[in-house]
């Protein structure tokens, strides 16, 4: 595994990365870190979790020039919450520099005003935010970026998803022909194809495949809801696990008010995010999870990329997400950093199909249910398939027996369908075994 100090970062930076424990590059980083600092665009395709922040900001914070007052990255999220994320990444690596490296975070829900009358005065080095702040800033004429070398696209298919890539587009649109432009996504969807043709030049492209699809430190369970109330079932987990700390997950915002509600009806605490929550109490509730204020929160999908939430001990899918790429952003918010975590996923007859692609995927499921306030093992959901593939190799008038023998019948009466079903493969192996034979004798007269 390589180490830091091989990438040729200053001082300030290894200093830095000491200080939070980081020693080995990830896959990604150690891919990818080498590529930024030749100056290269790159598109560079990874999971949550797997490092890529640093793995854009250690190579462009390197060639940061402080002494000059002037923009020199831009980086773009499409959440409050993920470029808030990037900003501490970087706060903490630019504390480490003896000359001041300014690094400043603009996203929407904040003084505006104020923001403009400080770019008046002083424009930082390192630019983070959402994109339509930052366009708005930069159209206003407070931001000159006009002078950036580096561009980040950070999750990119989901700024596409959230309607934001005409954002920016306008932004890259203000940048210098000769950028160095890294685009970062867990997927590249065919629709930031043309985005991407238009403003990089034969980029490096990099697919970091993940050794396993969700971290060998998670238990992961499936349990079925099928004539339950899944908000009962819910609170039940909550109360049955003793998580550390649970997230629960819904595909809608109102799904996510119905959880929440009902919990707190129970007497939880508990902390909601999604998208219809002001920006300031988003970020008043984010620091409270923070500081272990809550021990359960409820979140739609923005909460599962962008937000990184330590000690989650336990993630409940109350849902199934429609895109199943959110079903590992969302476990991966547990077993981090080698930690053991658990992640619940309740599922309905309706959602059999998106299992069974998950499972393609290599994703392994242990069936769970709840049984006098514990939770314990529970029958495979694939048995009816794996009869069904034992009663295809069958006689048609031995499937006739074996749907018999579910039956109540007379005593004896199962052995005789287990014998009769012995004996019919027993004749079958008689006759293939013969039929080879013939075959043997066949090819030996033709060799004479």
């Amino acid at each position: 595994m390589t180490k830091f100090n091989q990438f040729g970062l200053n001082d300030n930076l290894i200093q830095a990365l000491d200080e939070i424990g980081f020693k080995e590059a990830t896959e990604v980083q150690e891919t990818l870190i080498p590529v930024i600092n030749k100056g290269k665009s790159v598109v560079g395709q990874s999971q949550t979790g797997s490092g890529k922040t640093h793995t854009f900001l250690l190579p462009l914070m390197n060639k940061i020039d402080t002494k000059k007052e002037e923009v020199q990255v831009i980086i773009t999220a499409p959440s409050r919450e993920l470029a808030e994320q990037i900003y501490q990444a970087a706060n903490q690596l630019a504390g480490h520099y003896d000359d001041e490296l300014r690094v400043s975070n603009y996203v929407g829900g904040t003084d505006k005003k104020r923001q403009m009358d400080k770019l008046a005065n002083q424009q930082p080095h390192l630019v983070i935010g959402t994109p339509g702040r930052i366009l708005d800033l930069i159209e206003s004429g407070a931001l000159k970026t006009h002078t950036a070398f580096a561009f980040v696209v950070d999750e990119a298919d989901m700024t596409l998803d959230m309607g934001f890539l005409e954002d920016v587009d306008k932004i890259a649109a203000t940048l210098p022909g000769n950028l160095q432009m890294l685009v970062f996504s867990a997927t590249i969807p065919v629709k930031l194809k043309p985005f991407l043709k238009k403003y990089m030049d034969n980029p490096v492209v990099k697919h970091i495949k993940p050794t396993s699809v969700i971290s060998d430190t998670i238990d992961n369970w499936v349990i079925s809801t099928k004539s339950k109330d899944v908000e009962q079932v819910v609170y039940d987990l909550l109360t049955i696990g003793h998580p550390f700390l649970a997230m629960v997950f819904a595909n809608t915002k109102q799904k996510v008010d119905e959880i929440t509600d009902f919990l707190k009806e129970k007497g939880l605490k508990v902390a909601k995010i999604h998208g219809d929550i002001p920006p300031r109490e988003r970020k008043r509730v984010m620091k409270s999870i923070q500081n272990l204020d809550y021990q359960f929160v409820v979140a739609t999908d923005l909460a599962a990329r962008g937000i990184d939430i330590e000690g989650v001990s336990h993630v409940i899918n109350a849902e199934i997400p429609k895109d199943l790429e959110f079903f590992i952003h969302r476990v991966g918010r547990t077993g981090r950093n080698g930690l053991p975590g658990i992640a619940i996923t309740l599922y309905e007859p309706k959602d059999e199909a998106a299992l069974a692609e998950l499972e393609k995927l290599g994703i392994r499921f242990e069936p769970k249910t709840i049984k006098k306030g514990e939770i314990v093992d529970h029958y495979d959901r694939n048995r009816r398939e794996q009869r069904s593939r034992t009663q295809k190799q069958l006689d048609p008038t031995m499937i006739g027996m074996v749907k018999k023998q579910k039956k109540k019948v007379k005593p004896g009466y199962k052995k005789k369908i287990r014998y009769a079903i012995a004996d019919d493969q027993k004749q079958k192996r008689k006759i293939e075994q013969r039929q080879s034979n013939r075959s043997k004798r066949k090819a030996r007269k033709q060799d004479f």
